[in-house]
């Protein structure tokens, strides 16, 4: 189920040749100049400082490309994205699906491999029912971000043989555990074809007991575009249910009523580059002035 792309074609983000230009540069300093080293020694840590704080903004694109919104083809038609992290989960997330049911709505399950490993006819359910299964990880280590080359590509490419192999589709997008991430993540993603997602907004429902505060958080200027983040799996609980069984029908309510419709992230960028071929097509056959 894993796709890969030669590694010789892997486009490296503009982060990593400006890191290699500032250690070149840092390098041919010192040796120009033996004296100058305190000064090239402090180019390359603030360069490294750099990566490492760009790394702990979840929705940064200094380290490749990262969707924070929906294509604006999709924010046009007035697309939102309910993107749910951490599972499956055999007590919540049916009842997740119910209530994406009950909407007539298509969400995105950023699942844990391992846990869909442990749950793999939940995790067939969703796809089922019409919604999409991503990758988030094999494990959901909390030391993901620390990991070298090597071992993020075995947690990623692991996270997406198997959950192609439980859903029979293989994932297109991928969000780190927590949104963190280091340099190393992008030529990963590049290499198995697959798109970092992070959001919009979040309403923190791993953290917060307050449902009214969570469907604020997520609901404050709603607009078409939005990647919306909720959690079946580690979701916190008020009085022993669920916080997103509780925020998710009425931020469901709250979107119908303003006109938006919420789609999963490979519709959303399925009728984009449908609609963007198809405007290629008509400026092409134009006639001209």
């Amino acid at each position: 189920m894993i796709t890969e792309t030669p590694s010789a074609t892997w486009p490296w983000p503009t982060y990593a040749k400006a890191t290699l230009a500032c250690h070149a540069g840092a390098a041919a300093a010192v040796l120009a100049m033996p004296s100058q080293w305190p000064w090239a020694l402090g180019a390359v840590a603030a360069n490294h400082a750099l990566l490492t704080g760009a790394g702990l903004w979840p929705r940064s694109t200094w380290l490749g490309s990262n969707w924070t919104h929906l294509p604006a083809a999709a924010t046009a038609r007035g697309e939102i994205a309910i993107t749910i992290d951490d599972g499956p989960d055999a007590e919540v997330t049916p009842a997740v699906l119910d209530i994406l049911d009950g909407h007539g709505v298509s969400a995105t399950f950023f699942c844990i491999a391992a846990a869909a490993a442990r749950e793999p006819g939940l995790c067939r359910e969703i796809a089922r029912r019409g919604h999409r299964v991503e990758n988030h990880s094999d494990r959901h280590s909390n030391a993901f971000s620390l990991l070298g080359p090597q071992a993020m590509q075995r947690e990623v490419a692991a996270a997406q043989q198997r959950l192609g192999d439980i859903t029979g589709s293989a994932p297109r997008f991928f969000r780190a555990p927590a949104g963190l991430r280091n340099p190393f993540l992008a030529p990963v993603l590049q290499r198995l074809d697959l798109q970092l997602v992070s959001w919009t907004r979040r309403g923190f429902d791993t953290l917060r007991r307050s449902p009214a505060d969570v469907l604020a958080r997520l609901s404050k200027g709603l607009a078409g575009g939005d990647i919306l983040l909720l959690h079946d799996g580690n979701a916190a609980r008020v009085d022993g249910r669920p916080l997103v069984l509780s925020v998710l029908p009425d931020l469901l309510s709250l979107a119908a009523a303003a006109g938006l419709r919420p789609v999963t992230l490979a519709a959303a960028s399925a009728a984009s580059a449908a609609s963007a071929a198809s405007a290629a097509s008509a400026a092409s056959v134009a006639p001209r002035p």
